[in-house]
């Protein structure tokens, strides 16, 4: 045999060979979509109300678009849910309800948290047979869900709830049992979760101290209310959000790769309702890599703003309407729009003479906002108190965002001549163009030397015209423009913070 001949006859079997492995592979890849896609259990569109909140416009053409998810956990114990939650078979109740806001540029997420107890009005929602109810205001916002009583609860009704509380078009639903939770959780191979106390209660036992939780007692720590705190929904929320928080990180720190996603997958999709928007494993594939660049430290949790009404809970105003209006114009909780024509760059001036220049009436009055992004507290105090010695007189604190890697400056360009006064007291501060700002808001991370310091380090001016020496700052969180409201700054949690602080409440 020639030589020629044998290099034919291989490149012939190495030609075959491959083929038979695109060919395995495709096959295998089919399989398990195909797998997935019988695990998936959608919802009827139809429920979905015809009078909605108008979709997002992209900013230019092709730009990204805000999205927004609803998730709701059921605690519902048909279908085998019973060995997990016990208690009778039956309808449930959503009593985790957590609308996820991604930003249009899909590197930013804010989840919030909605009361189960919260009373709001209930729109109309259509009942299995056909006919639509008439709506009803100072309901539980969680029995929503058990309108019309059908056997897998009626997630449209509680999107349309959503929609007409929020104003916010809600682009996808997903209901998650507990064998869902308790699936996932094993998936991942256990979530790192902190129990601030022995619990012994209504027969969930967890021990204090910071472990990992999977399966059954993953399941008992998203439960449990009891036995923790004053027994509310407010602390097991908090308890949610970082359990939510540890999966998030645990999923990153394995990577997006195929051993990591698929058995997580399939135990989430055999216990899933989705909208038909995600009902395909392709569609929820497509979907998870669209939020895969969003880091943990630039995903916020929050509760909307609440207060206790006897034994049910009422939003608080203005402070909700606030953070829904935040959303709508796709705003993070401090006001800061994630996709402005701004670009970050280095201090918008090297002139020394700009921390001694006298500050003008106007200047003194513009609204700051001073945030703690260091973990440490009191660096945004230690900050106001710096701007407060320079003559700034509008100065709000806003709600810790801990996890910054670098100090920032953000304003809108009419607030320039003011952002360079300030950004003169941050030495190396990245500043940012920030279109529509309504305050300046200064992000104090662990790069900078302590606010104490940079008051000794600068001479402070004559202060401006009709402006007393060390006026007091502007008023409590929220009365300022551009400040965050008390009901938002006090309910706020960053992602990566410590999953054993502030979990109870009472």
């Amino acid at each position: 045999m020639s030589s020629s001949t044998r290099r034919r006859r291989y490149l012939r079997t190495a030609i075959g060979l491959a083929a038979v492995l695109v060919l395995s592979v495709v096959g295998a890849g089919a399989w398990f979509y195909h797998r997935l896609d019988n695990n998936i259990t959608t919802f009827d569109s139809g429920g979905v109300a015809t009078e909605r909140p108008p979709a997002p416009v992209p900013a230019s053409p092709g730009a990204s678009v805000p999205v927004n998810v609803l998730l709701l956990g059921s605690d519902t114990r048909d279908g085998g849910n019973d060995s997990l939650g016990g208690g009778d078979e039956g309808v449930g109740h959503s009593d985790t309800a957590i609308l996820v806001h991604i930003y249009a540029d899909h590197k930013h997420a804010v989840g919030v948290s909605i009361p189960r107890d919260t009373l709001v009005t209930i729109p109309s929602c259509k009942l299995p047979n056909g006919t639509w109810t008439a709506p009803k205001t100072d309901q539980m916002f969680n029995s929503a869900f058990t309108v019309g009583l059908a056997e897998n609860g009626n997630p449209a009704c509680t999107q349309n709830t959503v929609e007409k509380l929020t104003g916010l078009r809600i682009d996808h639903t997903v209901v998650v049992d507990f064998k869902g939770a308790a699936a996932m959780s094993d998936a991942v191979g256990g979530v790192e979760a902190c129990v601030p106390n022995d619990v012994n209660e209504y027969g969930i036992h967890l021990k204090k101290g910071l472990q990992k939780l999977s399966g059954q007692s993953a399941v008992d720590y998203l439960r449990t209310r009891h036995g923790i705190g004053d027994n509310s929904d407010i602390g097991r929320m908090k308890r949610q959000q970082a359990f939510l928080s540890s999966m998030i990180k645990k999923v990153q720190s394995q990577g997006f790769s195929l051993p990591t996603l698929l058995p997580l997958a399939d135990a989430a999709t055999k216990s899933l309702t989705v909208d038909e928007g995600l009902g395909t494993a392709m569609k929820l594939v497509d979907f998870a890599r669209s939020v895969q660049d969003i880091k943990l430290s630039d995903v916020s949790f929050v509760t909307a703003p609440w207060r206790f009404a006897g034994d049910r809970v009422r939003l608080v105003q203005p402070d909700a309407d606030t953070l829904w209006k935040l959303l709508r114009e796709d705003r993070t909780l401090d006001g800061q729009s994630t996709i402005g024509t701004g670009q970050v760059t280095s201090s918008p001036t090297a002139d020394p003479a700009a921390a001694t220049a006298p500050l003008t009436p106007e200047q003194a009055a513009t609204p700051i906002t001073v945030v703690n992004g260091t973990g440490t507290p009191g660096v945004a105090g230690s900050g106001a108190e710096a701007l407060k010695a320079r003559g700034f007189q509008n100065i709000t604190l806003g709600a810790n965002a801990p996890g910054q890697r670098a100090t920032r400056v953000a304003y809108d360009p009419a607030l320039k001549a003011a952002a360079d006064q300030v950004a003169a007291l941050f030495p190396g501060a990245k500043v940012i163009e920030s279109p529509g700002s309504e305050a300046i808001t200064v992000t104090i991370g662990p790069d900078e030397r302590t606010a104490a310091t940079r008051i000794d380090s600068v001479t402070a001016p004559s202060p401006a015209p009709g402006v007393p020496a060390g006026a007091a700052a502007g008023s409590t969180p929220g009365a300022t423009p551009g400040g965050i409201p008390t009901g938002i700054a006090e309910n706020t949690r960053n992602a990566d913070t410590d999953p054993c602080a502030d979990l109870t409440f009472g």
